[in-house]
């Protein structure tokens, strides 16, 4: 009998070693701590940018909020290369030229999710094309202090924002939020075309992209009173909510959820002025006017007649760069997206080359 045993017993003994080293290197290997994160978000500009060529942070050289909230925001969160240069795309610049063309009057702030700045100008004409704007300011956003004195402080320094799935997408959602928070203003996507000047509409709105959805690519709260309130309302339900395995809800997710319990309705159609005090959820037509199902009609020379006369009374255009951003637009082409960009971003589409 024992002779059976021993061979059983010696497995078993192997089972329960194994069980346990496994066990050790399981709660080691949960005490250690994430790493630290090293990305292009915590580059600063160093020797290689003279002195004045490197943004400045916008915390330091922007405005106290004021009454009349006339900041537009463009955030940019992509961070694609480590070298610290400031690049914007064609697409990107037409959305940024054609904002401050439609509000002159009006502050464009593109913010950067880096400390980045510039060497030569000269070595990006659609750059300095935009530049020729003077009420276009770029700056840079330092995210170790951007949060400070705002209900997300400890989540950003909790460096939470770094484990999303979707992480350029969602610093994004939180930047969008989190700077409509501090200063009030206006806050656009940057694949957008704006046809319209933002004078006639009145202070805190969004726009429906469906029924059931309000969007977060066009937005505005005032810097006081029922706009901050709503803003900061956003700003909580993203700190309770957030979740960076999923794309859209950290996005049109939190506007959404706000003001289904600010105008006690779950859709689009009754969020009327009256009944969101002061606040205006626009009908589709206004800035999502082709939903992302037809992006293809910015694209082909067939849909251009039906695109231009659907958007003709857009405020903005929202173009989904999600979807569309492998489609190239030929310049002189007679596409919508062409068309629309000639006409309300001229110095960036005549300066991009052969391809907007």
């Amino acid at each position: 009998m024992s002779f059976w045993l021993q061979p059983m017993r010696y497995k078993r003994r192997i089972v329960y070693v194994f069980l346990f080293l496994s066990a050790a290197l399981y709660i080691l290997y949960s005490c250690i701590p994430d790493p630290p994160i090293h990305n292009c978000f915590q580059i600063v500009p160093g020797d290689s940018f003279a002195a004045g060529d490197s943004l400045d942070d916008v915390q330091q050289s922007m405005p106290q909020p004021s009454d009349d909230g006339r900041n537009i925001f463009f955030h940019e969160t992509s961070c694609l290369k480590e070298d610290g240069i400031v690049r914007l795309n064609a697409r990107q610049a037409c959305a940024i030229e054609s904002a401050a063309r439609a509000n002159p009057e009006w502050n464009v702030y593109v913010l950067f999710a880096a400390p980045v700045g510039f060497r030569n100008h000269t070595t990006q004409p659609i750059l300095d094309a935009l530049l020729e704007y003077r009420n276009v300011h770029l700056r840079y956003v330092n995210l170790t202090t951007y949060a400070n004195e705002t209900p997300l402080e400890e989540w950003m320094a909790s460096g939470e924002i770094f484990r999303s799935l979707y992480m350029n997408s969602h610093l994004s959602d939180v930047m969008r939020y989190l700077t409509l928070y501090k200063y009030g203003g206006t806050y656009l996507d940057l694949d957008v075309i704006v046809q319209q000047s933002f004078e006639k509409l009145e202070p805190n709105y969004a726009g429906a992209e469906s029924v059931r959805w309000v969007a977060a690519g066009v937005m505005n709260f005032e810097p006081k009173g029922h706009g901050h309130e709503l803003a900061e309302m956003c700003v909580r339900d993203l700190l309770a909510n957030f979740n960076g395995k999923d794309w859209g809800n950290n996005g049109p997710g939190v506007v959404t959820r706000v003001l289904q319990k600010y105008c006690h309705t779950r859709s689009t159609a009754h969020m009327t002025r009256e009944r969101c005090r002061h606040f205006t959820v626009y009908p589709i037509s206004a800035f999502y006017a082709i939903g992302y199902e037809d992006y293809r009609q910015f694209f082909e020379e067939q849909y251009l007649e039906h695109a231009l006369y659907t958007l003709n009374q857009s405020i903005v255009v929202h173009v989904w760069n999600k979807f569309s951003k492998n489609h190239p637009v030929r310049v002189g082409s007679r596409v919508a997206y062409g068309v629309l960009a000639e006409r309300h971003c001229p110095k960036v589409y005549r300066s991009c080359g052969t391809v907007f």
